[in-house]
C-alpha cells in the first residue's frame, strides 16, 4: 500500500501517516513491525514513556541478554546505552555485533519504535547514513545526525518471525494461547 522504493519501515510510515493524517493532528506515531506477532500489549505501551521528556525523539525497547548465543549472533541487534534510569538508556549504538566489550548486562533491541510527528520527518528527510547502511540498521540515521532515542528496558523479547521455522514456531505459540483463552 506504500512505495516499494522506500529505504527503511519509518520511510514507509511517514508515507502511511501523510495519506492517513494529511493535517497532522497525530503528534506521537508507533512503529509496531509485523514480525512481533506475540508482543504485549503492555510493552507496546512502554515504548511511549520516554516521549514524556521533550529532549527525546524516539523510543524504543530492549531486554537484557542472558544467553552466549544470543550475544554473539548477528540477527540479534545490540542496543548500547547510557543509564537515565534503572530501566531506561539514551541511545549510543545499535549493532549487530557482540557489545559493549567487558563485564555487564547486554541488550537485546526490540524493534518497535515510537516518534514525535517532527522527529519522524526530519529522520525520512535524510539520506541513509553510512552507519546505517553498513550495520543495516535504519536507527542509526537518526543517531549520526544527533537525533536522541531513548530505550526503556522490558522484561522479555517477543518472538520475532524471521524465518520459516520462527513462523512455525509463532503459530504454535498463537494456536496454544487461543487454546488456552478458551
Amino acid at each position: 500500500m506504500t512505495r516499494a522504493d522506500h529505504p527503511s519501515g519509518s520511510d514507509r510510515i511517514f508515507e502511511a501517516l501523510g495519506r492517513l493524517d494529511p493535517e497532522g493532528r497525530i503528534e506521537t506515531i508507533v512503529n509496531l513491525q509485523g514480525d512481533f506477532p506475540t508482543i504485549r500489549p503492555d510493552i507496546i505501551r512502554d515504548v511511549l514513556q520516554p516521549l514524556a521528556d521533550p529532549a527525546v525523539d524516539i523510543a524504543t525497547l530492549a531486554a537484557e541478554i542472558h544467553t552466549d548465543e544470543e550475544a554473539v549472533n548477528p540477527n540479534v541487534v545490540k542496543a548500547v546505552g547510557s543509564q537515565v534510569t534503572p530501566r531506561r538508556l539514551r541511545a549510543l549504538y545499535f549493532t549487530r555485533a557482540t557489545a559493549p566489550h567487558g563485564d555487564g548486562p547486554r541488550y537485546h533491541h526490540i524493534g518497535l519504535y515510537a516518534y514525535r510527528r517532527k522527529a519522524l520527518q526530519r529522520f525520512v528527510e535524510l539520506p541513509p547514513s553510512p552507519l546505517e547502511q553498513q550495520e543495516r540498521l535504519e536507527q542509526l540515521r537518526a543517531l549520526e545526525d544527533g537525533m536522541r532515542i531513548d530505550i526503556m528496558i522490558v522484561d522479555d523479547v517477543p518472538r520475532g518471525v524471521d524465518t520459516p521455522a520462527d513462523l512455525e514456531t509463532a503459530r504454535r505459540l498463537l494456536a496454544a494461547s487461543r487454546q488456552t483463552a478458551r
